[in-house]
């Protein structure tokens, strides 16, 4: 069964930085993508950025405008999410999810993590 623990969120500045972390556990890593998703209180889980079980492909929603990356590490069996000049709306519970195959901008994932709360203050 894959387990996957969502670690690094917190309270920042608006234009502040965080670096999410998404560990992953108990089958082959590099044989899943792996996607955020961030939810935010009354609204949708809103996808926000995929990355292939290689890393070398990555997806990330054209409203981030740039300021969130994703990748991993497939030999630490970790995914992240680094964000960069966030902002008050960037507030929402992250979570990461991992999928066999082909990544996806659609909640569509095998499994998911419990998630970490970002909040940014204005």
């Amino acid at each position: 069964q894959v387990q996957l623990v969502e670690s690094g969120g917190g309270l920042v500045q608006a234009g502040g930085s965080l670096t999410l972390s998404c560990a992953f556990s108990g089958r082959t890593f590099s044989s899943y993508a792996m996607a955020w998703f961030r939810q935010a209180p009354g609204k949708e889980r809103e996808f926000v950025a995929a990355v292939s079980w290689s890393g070398m492909n990555t997806y990330s929603q054209d409203s981030m405008e740039g300021r969130f990356a994703i990748s991993r590490d497939n030999a630490k069996n970790t995914a992240y999410l680094l964000m960069h000049s966030l902002r008050p709306e960037d507030t929402a519970v992250y979570y990461c999810a991992a999928r066999r195959g082909v990544y996806s901008e659609v909640p569509q994932y095998d499994y998911w993590g419990q998630g970490t709360q970002v909040t940014v203050s204005s």
